[in-house]
């Protein structure tokens, strides 16, 4: 009857969702098990007995082999923007916010090479995705930096218009490095990079954070 109010959602509904929820937490955890121990190219068998389980078992939480992917992904992105906001919090000054934002790339990159490979090859993918979850990981990045980029330059009395373009070329500086980086046998070390790379950016940078200069009449 109007008017009445509406009973409660039933509970165990309610608990059957949060147990859903949580088992595919537990699978992307296994998927990222076994992406580790074997691979980019893994496949769903393996994933499975990571988790201590049987495809059918996957294929009642993942609808197919490219969801599981964008979970995979997303859960990389999730990281990838806490330890960017942990690492420009902690920095005190632009240069240090830039090379913390170098650092925690080069880092996720660095700490599991497979899953990154993964991410970035699309294995599980036959078909285009509307929304790459590749790009989405890359505008993470170029939106913590544009907001870094832009912050200083306005303390700074300079002109911010600029910045998200500036933002994004960083972006693919530090990405096609990395990727080259992880690639090479005779690779440097992380530190080596990191270190490298905020010279290079930052020589170019720096002055466009400079204040504007009065214009002579």
């Amino acid at each position: 009857m109007d008017g009445q109010p509406k009973e409660p959602r039933d509970g165990r509904r309610t608990r059957w969702d949060e147990h859903r929820r949580r088992r595919r937490e537990e699978l992307v955890t296994a998927a990222l098990r076994a992406i580790t121990a074997k691979g980019a190219g893994v496949g769903m068998d393996e994933v499975a007995a990571a988790a201590g389980t049987s495809k059918t078992v996957l294929y009642r939480h993942f609808a197919d082999k490219e969801e599981l992917y964008l979970a995979v992904a997303d859960r990389v992105n999730s990281r990838i923007l806490r330890e960017l906001g942990e690492a420009v919090a902690a920095s005190a000054s632009p240069r240090q916010a830039l090379s913390g934002i170098i650092a925690a790339y080069v880092q996720l990159v660095e700490a599991d090479p497979e899953v990154y490979r993964f991410v970035v090859s699309h294995p599980f993918l036959e078909r285009p995705l509307t929304s790459d979850p590749v790009q989405r990981i890359s505008a993470t990045v170029a939106d913590e930096t544009a907001r870094t980029i832009t912050a200083h330059l306005r303390v700074g009395g300079a002109r911010d218009s600029s910045a998200d373009a500036l933002a994004h070329g960083l972006v693919a500086l530090i990405r096609t490095a990395a990727d080259r980086w992880i690639s090479s046998p005779d690779r440097v070390p992380a530190a080596t990079l990191v270190s490298d790379l905020t010279h290079l950016a930052w020589g170019g940078l720096s002055t466009v954070l400079a204040p504007v200069p009065e214009e002579v009449p």
